[in-house]
């Protein structure tokens, strides 16, 4: 356990501005911290900016299910699949992938989806009090997910995984059979074989809520240094001194790392072991179709998402290991287009805003990265939260505050603590 002084009157400095450090800020402020938090780019402007914005207690289930080693072994020959793994010999990434194919069995999956299941109802219910009490204004809507499909075989295969998620979750959904689609929205084609609609999920717009949280915020006396580069640390003994930044050190009482798919990086400065990897998805943002969905909406037999914002449109989909690659390839976007018009009348539009990369921080064991560093008195870590990071922030946030102050924490922390990849 933390070792420091009283933490609810430190300093805190915060490494890593997106989602996840934006949340650990709030909580850590209203705990009775001073906070700073720094980014080597814009707040919010990496893996929190372009993603589709679902918050979504429905995905309880981790990417270590027994199909997923398959899928990525087969990608290995499939360069346009959208899955794909880059072929390589480099021991860091191998030693990762092995320790992903050892977790990829049914009762792993399980284990672990009850363990993201807490974390997720807990940071909905988060969320729900900042929407409504805080008044951050993200475009939050609460009309649930609905899971396309195009074929009978398709639906047939997802009814398997929602009778999973029903017995063993208690995560329901609404069966709609595909003549009942194009009433429910008139933007899906007909002839589609039906959904699953995923009522307890919602949808927000990233960009929005860290700009508006953020200055939300500030004005509480969050301190917030853009483009400043965390590079490396100073230690004495069992605590951090400072962190020697592009502005300057950086002295605190307490250390939050937060830095998404480079938190790898920062394990080797500071002695102990995160194992991420940076998976890349991409997105293409767009003017609104005449005829635009009313739901947000995933298409889960061509791995494609879209979400309807209120004054643009997006498509996003894809997972790349293909380590930190900033290439935004035309016939990924074209790909993303394609995969959306088996179900929609205006799949897409030719007014674009924006095409997108980010990397996740995806971990072994599908499982986020939060608690003490192993070893550092005044260190803490808030990562690894894979493709969740949006729908885990606040709960993110509140536990890694209950964990510095040593308060009684809302979930169990057993589960995302740093110390299960430490070997003896």
């Amino acid at each position: 356990m933390n070792q420091g002084m009283n933490a609810s009157t430190g300093k805190a400095l915060i490494v890593g501005g997106g989602v996840i450090g934006i949340a650990c800020a709030h909580y850590l402020m209203r705990s009775g911290f001073k906070v700073t938090v720094i980014d080597q780019g814009s707040m919010g402007g990496a893996c929190s900016h372009g993603n589709c914005g679902y918050i979504c207690p429905s995905h309880v289930l981790p990417w270590t299910e027994p199909a997923a080693l398959r899928v990525a072994i087969k990608s290995l020959f499939q360069p346009d699949a959208p899955f794909r793994v880059k072929p390589t010999f480099e021991r860091k990434v191998l030693r990762w992938f092995w320790e992903f194919a050892r977790r990829c069995r049914h009762r792993i999956m399980l284990e672990s989806g009850h363990h993201l299941k807490a974390i997720l109802d807990a940071s909905m219910h988060e969320y729900h009090h900042l929407v409504k009490e805080e008044s951050i204004k993200c475009e939050w809507k609460s009309s649930g997910l609905l899971y396309v499909h195009q074929t009978a075989k398709g639906m047939h295969e997802f009814a398997k995984t929602d009778q999973l998620l029903n017995n063993e979750f208690k995560v329901a959904a609404r069966r709609v059979e595909g003549d009942e689609l194009p009433l429910l929205d008139p933007a899906l084609k007909t002839g589609l074989a039906g959904a699953f609609l995923y009522e307890g999920d919602a949808m927000l717009r990233p960009d929005h809520l860290c700009a508006e949280w953020k200055l939300q915020l500030q004005a509480q006396g969050v301190e917030f240094i853009e483009h400043c580069k965390a590079i490396s640390i100073e230690r004495e003994s069992h605590r951090i001194k400072f962190v020697i930044t592009s502005n300057g050190p950086i002295t605190c009482d307490h250390f939050i790392f937060a830095a998404g798919s480079w938190s790898s990086e920062w394990g080797a400065e500071l002695g102990i072991e995160i194992p991420i990897q940076p998976g890349k998805g991409y997105s293409v943002t767009m003017k609104r179709p005449e005829v635009c969905p009313q739901f947000p909406m995933l298409f889960p037999e061509h791995r494609v998402g879209v979400t309807p914002f209120d004054d643009a449109y997006r498509l996003g989909s894809m997972m790349e290991f293909v380590g930190f690659d900033q290439s935004i390839p035309d016939k990924r976007i074209q790909q993303l287009k394609r995969s959306a018009e088996p179900y929609l009348k205006q799949p897409w539009t030719e007014e674009i805003f924006e095409t997108w990369y980010g990397w996740r921080p995806m971990t072994w064991d599908s499982l986020p990265v939060i608690g003490q560093a192993p070893g550092l008195d005044n260190v803490f870590l808030a990562t690894g939260h894979n493709m969740l990071g949006l729908s885990l922030a606040p709960s993110t946030g509140r536990l890694l505050a209950e964990i510095v102050t040593n308060k009684k924490t809302h979930v169990d922390p057993a589960p995302y603590s740093p110390d299960r990849f430490q070997v003896a």
